[in-house]
């Protein structure tokens, strides 16, 4: 069994992942566009979605997640109750990661040492997507 966070950025997907490239060296391993859907008269697209992002696969070291830009509603209600936690392997990475995910965001817990890693830290990035940032001890 295999368990993949599937995230939903309400419209800015392609922004967000543009973005995780490159400071986190995310790599969309595929993408499609609602465009590239076949016609279904049940499920149609909210007009002016054509452009924005469906489904993508998202490739992360050793992790796959996907993204979407889901339904693209004004009034969805922010990201809540979840977080993606990222592993780093040295303490340059980490701090770079996490300063990176901090940019534009809000920092919930600052990067520092904790009793149970080397450094740690929580921020919800400029997308609203909460993101908690490890350096474990040796």
């Amino acid at each position: 069994m295999e368990v993949q966070p599937y995230v939903f950025f309400n419209g800015r997907c392609e922004e967000a992942l543009d973005y995780y490239r490159q400071h986190l060296g995310a790599q969309v391993t595929s993408m499609m566009r609602f465009r590239d859907a076949p016609p279904d008269q049940q499920n149609q697209p909210r007009a002016g979605v054509e452009d924005k992002i469906m489904h993508a696969n998202v490739q992360m070291g050793s992790t796959q997640w996907m993204a979407s830009d889901g339904n693209c509603d004004p009034d969805a209600k922010p990201m809540s109750g979840f977080s993606l936690s990222l592993t780093a392997d040295d303490t340059a990475s980490a701090q770079k990661y996490f300063n990176a995910l901090a940019d534009g965001g809000q920092v919930v817990m600052p990067w520092g040492e904790t009793f149970w890693s080397k450094g740690f830290g929580m921020a919800v990035d400029r997308f609203g997507l909460m993101w908690m940032v490890t350096l474990p001890h040796d």
